[in-house]
């Protein structure tokens, strides 16, 4: 146990600590567009939650993409109310946080949104409106569990990490269940394969579906501190557990994923390291996001 938490001190913050800038060079093909351009509904990314990933800031790959398929992307500025968000179709919230861990990745991670904002929420999704919730390893699972909870997910504020490195979700072993999203509308848009890096584990409800699938050689840890562990650590096996699900709620839908640079695509320093849909290893990173897409908005069903 201690030789494996060594293991990791050493080897995850080598993920993290390094500068991050967006590959604006990604730009894949998209056979098919769903909408002539700018003629799609409106999907919201919120920027109001001191979010790590914003419209034209990380998730400039993901916005960019969206665009080509015809969608029509704003950023969501200050608290959710519901006269802007009936303004579009669909909301996606990537590792939102509390302003007390700005700076300070170390409990307590107390909740990004506020009670009325997650009732707020809740009511809206119910109605109609579709939620994709990102949140990605401590301190945002934190921040967004409460979130979470009110559609019937738990999160675990900490790190999952593989013992086998590198590790992937797949459709061959069953990692990557067999679902309407997963599928796609055709052969073309099956997702096979996923890179799994260190993100988070979380349980889904019973009326839930799964999408991405731990095996039994992953664990999470919970440290106090991000990416700080040590022998006392907290470690949870979480085989059968989760890093992507989605459900209905209601009339709308809910789509939540555990790991948010699978759907970005950056490049890291030092080593000019890509990172997320433009890994030379994750060409259905972007089948998966269409396809999460597209189910939120009602073209797969």
């Amino acid at each position: 146990m201690r030789t494996l938490i060594l293991f990791v001190a050493l080897l995850l913050p080598g993920f993290i600590f390094s500068q991050q800038v967006s590959d604006l060079s990604y730009n894949p093909k998209i056979d098919n567009p769903v909408y002539p351009v700018g003629k799609g509904p409106t999907i919201f990314i919120d920027e109001g939650h001191n979010n790590y990933h914003t419209k034209d800031g990380r998730y400039k790959p993901f916005s960019l993409l969206l665009e080509k398929d015809g969608y029509v992307v704003k950023g969501y500025k200050g608290k959710f109310n519901r006269k802007d968000l009936d303004t579009g179709k669909i909301l996606v919230i990537a590792n939102a946080l509390n302003k007390r861990n700005i700076d300070d990745w170390s409990l307590p991670t107390p909740s990004a949104f506020t009670k009325t904002e997650i009732e707020v929420l809740s009511k809206w999704v119910s109605d109609g409106g579709s939620l994709f919730l990102i949140a990605d390893h401590m301190p945002w699972p934190g921040a967004n569990a409460e979130l979470a909870s009110a559609f019937g997910f738990k999160f675990y504020n900490g790190f999952n990490f593989d013992v086998i490195n590198p590790a992937y979700f797949r459709a061959s072993d069953g990692t990557i269940a067999k679902n309407i999203i997963t599928l796609g509308r055709d052969s073309s848009e099956t997702v096979r394969e996923i890179p799994c890096t260190e993100g988070q584990a979380f349980q889904i409800p019973q009326d839930a579906n799964p999408i991405l699938i731990f095996d039994n050689s992953s664990l999470i840890l919970l440290p106090d501190t991000a990416w700080i562990f040590h022998s006392n650590t907290k470690m949870i096996k979480i085989n059968g557990w989760c890093q992507g699900a989605y459900k209905k709620f209601g009339k709308g839908k809910v789509v939540v994923f555990g790991e948010a640079s699978m759907f970005s695509a950056q490049i890291g320093e030092p080593g000019k390291r890509k990172m997320g849909m433009n890994r030379f290893d994750a060409g259905d990173n972007h089948k998966l996001l269409l396809n999460i897409i597209h189910w939120l908005d009602g073209i797969i069903n």
